[in-house]
């Protein structure tokens, strides 16, 4: 069963709705919201397709892995067909989304408890509590595809991490109420992309992120580099203090806190 059509917003001080950019659909069940994405936007769907499923068969996140569908979980994609203007700019899509996916579920509040880890999970007191993964085909950027998922009622026991379910921070927790914030918050923050460009996307990221100085390791899978955390640089590559140097990276799995347990998680994360 599928539900569709607009999200109702409403025009700040009228009261009255606005026209949403989104093309909203909400299935009981779909394999996969993104695969479902990529696939009407291969077949000629426009730009501000949403889709939502209230469960999923075959989830996945980012470094190929399932993600575990606990139930009563957020499983929302978005199909864009980005502008000129953002075609250039594939690496900034990560960004728009985290802040915009921190918004919808920290609704309106800026928790201390609730961050950012770079470059594409949010964290609830130190543990994950949801994740996104972007998609993009062509270069420049043809069509983007960026999919949310985050435990809102309970959260998936797997081995050797611990994480975190929006129930812990929030009341209300509906997928459909939830997805509509990040909707919302999706289309405002591509608009002050647009606007103002890149750079005051970053600064909405870091007023988001784990502050300044925050200890953490960064894996390769092979290796693992500890340090403190330097925010990100202009391109939106991470920045790490190790040994007095400054690092950056563009890629690797990152685990926030004390080295000698993390290096543990990180060697339990790397094999599930």
């Amino acid at each position: 069963m599928v539900s569709a059509g607009p999200i109702p917003a409403e025009a700040a001080g009228t009261g009255q709705p606005t026209p949403s950019p989104w093309r909203f659909e909400c299935h009981d069940e779909l394999p996969s919201t993104s695969d479902t994405c990529i696939e009407r936007g291969r077949a000629g769907e426009g730009d501000g397709l949403a889709v939502l499923a209230l469960s999923q068969t075959r989830a996945r996140g980012s470094r190929g892995r399932i993600w575990a569908d606990p139930g009563d979980s957020l499983a929302l994609s978005v199909l864009l067909k980005p502008e000129q203007a953002e075609r250039e700019t594939g690496g900034a899509w990560a960004f728009i989304a985290a802040v915009a996916f921190y918004d919808g579920l920290a609704n309106g509040i800026q928790s201390p408890r609730l961050r950012i880890k770079w470059p594409n999970d949010i964290l609830l007191d130190g543990r994950k509590l949801g994740g996104l993964l972007v998609e993009i085909d062509g270069t420049p950027a043809e069509q983007v595809v960026i999919g949310f998922g985050a435990n809102l009622v309970r959260s998936p026991r797997v081995e050797g991490r611990s994480l975190a379910c929006l129930a812990e921070l929030a009341v209300l927790c509906d997928p459909r109420v939830v997805a509509t914030r990040i909707l919302d918050r999706l289309t405002y923050w591509r608009g002050v992309f647009l606007r103002q460009g890149f750079p005051a996307i970053r600064q909405a990221w870091l007023a988001r992120a784990l502050p300044d100085g925050s200890a953490l390791v960064v894996s390769d899978g092979k290796t693992y580099s500890h340090g403190l955390f330097r925010g990100i640089g202009e391109g939106g590559e991470l920045l790490l203090e190790y040994e007095g140097k400054l690092r950056r990276y563009v890629t690797g799995e990152i685990f926030y806190g004390d080295f000698p347990l993390k290096k543990v998680e990180a060697s339990r994360a790397s094999g599930c």
